[in-house]
């Protein structure tokens, strides 16, 4: 009876939204230094030489709003890696302090974040961190314009602006346009389905114009080199797809081992168990119009997510591709819980923390020290602030690509070669040139790490 009672105080909930937030500012910042090269990728490289590269803009023709923000951060000293860092601190931060004084499902955005899918999307070198807060601000505009709190021209502004800078971010905020398009073409006969559409339509007007007067301009064979009919099978597509998705709504683990293993069975099958209970609560509840705003979102993300694949070459679906996606399924999920359970609910954010912490020390790294020797290498080779080339087999030769990754956090302005002819320039980088002089901390179960 006490511990009831407890639960039902409403100190309770206050101390543990402190507590949960304060944690999940300690996991974003322990996630990448724990990590031997700092939560980066290939893509990550890009992003950051485009950084160092503005106000000149190279001919990647990738969305410049993460870069600029990088960029941005430079000028007050930072240097690349750590201001994307930052970026991703920040985009959290909002998230926060707009659910708060908005008082808009913020005890819900605090138990999302602290997902260790989340805390990972924070802590990671990569576009989806900053368009979340955006993702969220467009959901917040859509409720107050169902909820006829702002006049009609004023939603299709700040639901268009909105759409536009998501595309600033990520072209696949394509997708987002998609979902209010088609929740507005559902409630076409209510006051609100016009402005939905409405400004969906003036999204698809921003990207026309944006690939003829940006993409085409800096580089016009993009489209056509990207564009790639049956890149893979469907029957390869549809098993990544479960499988993505498994690991996207699993609240606890979020990378499931790739040479598979008895293990993957407990991860997939906790994903697949709490599919099905969103499931129930879509089924079983009494849904309002913002909630189908919500559903209808995500799952329209996630389905454009999944066909893209047929003719767009893009890495298979997961929880961080998916992230501006279930962003607002997950909204939906802990605003039931919260509502089935109340602060019961508060066990499955401290759970994901809990395991995301054990998961992060067995599989650490040293970033931290991985990064000093990569400095003293790269002043030994007099490469700290020039041009640098680094060479690999083949685009697939990700095996190899990690000191290229850990390079790119102290010196951005490298580049990866593909012509064996380049490795006689002694000024060219190798994997094995690097590895032979370095003593990269690497992570204990790496296989676990590919994400």
């Amino acid at each position: 009876m006490i511990n009831f009672y407890f639960l039902k105080h409403p100190r309770f909930s206050k101390i543990c939204n402190i507590a949960i937030i304060i944690l999940t500012y300690v996991m974003i910042i322990v996630r990448f230094l724990l990590n031997e090269k700092g939560r980066v990728n290939p893509d990550s490289i890009r992003y950051m030489r485009q950084a160092n590269m503005l106000p000149i803009i190279d001919n990647t023709t990738a969305p410049l709003g993460y870069p600029f923000e990088i960029w941005l951060f430079t000028n007050l000293g930072l240097d690349e890696f750590w201001s994307s860092k930052l970026v991703g601190l920040i985009a959290y931060t909002l998230m926060l302090i707009f659910a708060y004084r908005k008082d808009f499902y913020f005890k819900e955005v605090v138990m999302m974040s602290a997902l260790f899918s989340f805390v990972s999307v924070f802590s990671y070198t990569m576009s989806e961190a900053p368009i979340l807060p955006f993702v969220f601000f467009l959901l917040y505009y859509s409720k107050q314009t169902i909820d006829a709190n702002i006049p009609g021209i004023k939603s299709v502004l700040m639901l268009s602006l909105l759409l536009i800078i998501c595309y600033n971010f990520r072209y696949s905020a394509l997708f987002l346009m998609a979902g209010l398009g088609w929740f507005g073409l559902l409630k076409i006969k209510t006051r609100y389905g016009k402005y939905f559409i409405l400004s969906a339509s003036l999204g698809l007007m921003f990207i026309i114009g944006f690939k003829f007067l940006y993409v085409d301009y800096f580089n016009e064979d993009y489209v056509n080199d990207f564009l790639n009919i049956g890149v893979k099978p469907t029957s390869l597509l549809l098993t990544e797809l479960w499988q993505g998705l498994a690991t996207t709504y699993n609240p606890f683990v979020h990378i499931a081992d790739p040479s598979g293993g008895i293990v993957n069975y407990g991860i997939y099958g906790i994903g697949i168990i709490n599919i099905l209970v969103i499931l129930y609560f879509v089924v079983k509840s009494k849904n309002t119009a913002f909630d189908e705003l919500l559903l209808w979102t995500g799952f329209v993300g996630l389905a454009c997510s999944f066909l893209v694949q047929y003719f767009y070459s893009v890495n298979p679906i997961d929880y961080r591709l998916l992230a501006p996606f279930s962003l607002s399924i997950w909204m939906y999920y802990f605003k039931k819980l919260i509502e089935r359970f109340g602060n019961l609910a508060y066990w499955v954010p401290l759970g994901s923390l809990l395991t995301g912490f054990a998961f992060t020390y067995l599989s650490k790294g040293n970033y931290l020290e991985n990064r000093k020797e990569i400095k003293a290498f790269l002043k030994s080779e007099n490469m700290e602030n020039t041009d640098i080339l680094f060479y690999l087999k083949s685009r697939e030769d990700l095996a190899n690509i990690r000191a290229a990754e850990i390079i790119s956090t102290v010196n951005p302005k490298i580049n990866l070669t593909f012509s064996a002819k380049d490795t006689l320039n002694p000024r060219v980088l190798t994997p094995y040139r690097v590895d032979s002089k370095l003593k990269i901390k690497r992570n204990q179960f790496q296989k676990f790490d590919k994400k």
